[in-house]
């Protein structure tokens, strides 16, 4: 695993900290697959019957559409077994008190949360051409739940590689500003979710329509919302370009509580850390660019599904650096790993 995602895990936490990202790094396929299902049309592939599918466990000579969605069903399942093994090996390699075992808890429970949100778009019909408000409202709390459970799961995996306790946790008013930080990045999401699928139900012929849609006073909410989704992204942009500098400038006493903890002043353990604060800082800064080089195409290409999903996976990338910076930069030091025997 890149020491761009993770700091070195003590040696007998590495294999489950390696197997936390893989977690991380597969969900969000799930959440871009999940994507697909909307983008072409498949939400309705397997009928409202959950989680059968057109009343099957397997489906029988099944269509496009049914092969979209029913490999998502497939997807969320090897999730959910995923993020169950993570549990129970959390809880072994791990003892009383370190964060990990709260946020792979709280991971476990995000991921219920987001099955039934998804069985319920699929049975009350919010899927395809449904364009009811209900909808838009359900996606955006199915969607907000899809972003916190990604942020538990790389906090999980972050404080797996560093063994860090709850006790080491600082308060202060710069903790507030990364939550608030934080909640706008979540708020980008669920507006860019709804832009999408404005994209998708109301497609334009040409560039000037489609901004047409945006201001027309018979637009549907879908497409009047649409301009929302920039505006806040700006805002979210200042907020990661504060938060880089923040973790290039930020240095780690390693006193109190670590210092009694560890015994001693390991200045490797420090430089380690500030390195990897400037990796991630770089990759935020990358992935932000990129973003915004994507939405610009997304709008001048009038959002193609290919580039929906593109967007997308950039997103969900710059999401987990972002939690990880925050992370790191706030509650930088590594308390020693312990492991229960």
């Amino acid at each position: 695993m890149s020491t761009a995602f993770a700091n070195p895990a003590p040696p007998n936490n590495r294999p489950i900290a390696r197997f936390a990202w893989f977690v991380v790094f597969y969900n969000i396929l799930v959440i871009v697959w999940g994507a697909l299902v909307r983008a072409s049309g498949s939400g309705a592939g397997c009928g409202n019957r959950w989680p059968l599918c057109n009343g099957q466990i397997v489906p029988v000579s099944p269509g496009f559409h049914t092969i979209i969605e029913f490999t998502h069903r497939m997807m969320v399942g090897g999730s959910t077994l995923l993020v169950f093994a993570l549990l129970v090996w959390t809880f072994r390699a791990t003892v009383k008190h370190q964060a990990a075992r709260a946020l792979v808890v709280v991971s476990t429970l995000l991921l219920l949360n987001e099955a039934f949100l998804g069985a319920l778009l699929v049975k009350l019909n919010y899927v395809t051409a449904n364009q009811s408000t209900g909808r838009i409202v359900l996606l955006a709390i199915h969607l907000g739940n899809t972003l916190l459970l990604m942020a538990a799961l790389t906090l999980t995996a972050r404080f797996l590689s560093t063994g860090q306790r709850w006790a080491n946790l600082p308060l202060s008013r710069r903790l507030i500003g990364m939550i608030e930080g934080l909640v706008t990045t979540i708020a980008v999401g669920i507006t860019g979710s709804i832009a999408a699928l404005g994209d998708t139900l109301f497609p334009a012929a040409s560039l000037h329509a489609s901004i047409a849609q945006d201001f027309a006073a018979g637009s549907p909410m879908q497409l009047r919302l649409r301009i929302v989704h920039p505006a806040l992204a700006l805002i979210a942009a200042l907020f990661a370009l504060w938060l880089a500098a923040l973790a290039r400038r930020k240095r780690s006493s390693h006193t109190g509580s670590n210092a009694s903890d560890s015994g001693e002043f390991n200045q490797t353990a420090v430089r380690a850390q500030q390195a990897s604060r400037a990796r991630l800082a770089n990759l935020l800064l990358i992935l932000l660019g990129l973003q915004f080089a994507l939405g610009v195409a997304d709008v001048l290409l009038l959002a193609p599904a290919w580039m929906q999903l593109l967007h997308l996976l950039g997103a969900d990338l710059f999401w987990v650096i972002l939690v990880q910076l925050a992370a790191e930069t706030l509650w930088p030091d590594a308390a020693p790993s312990a492991r229960k025997t």
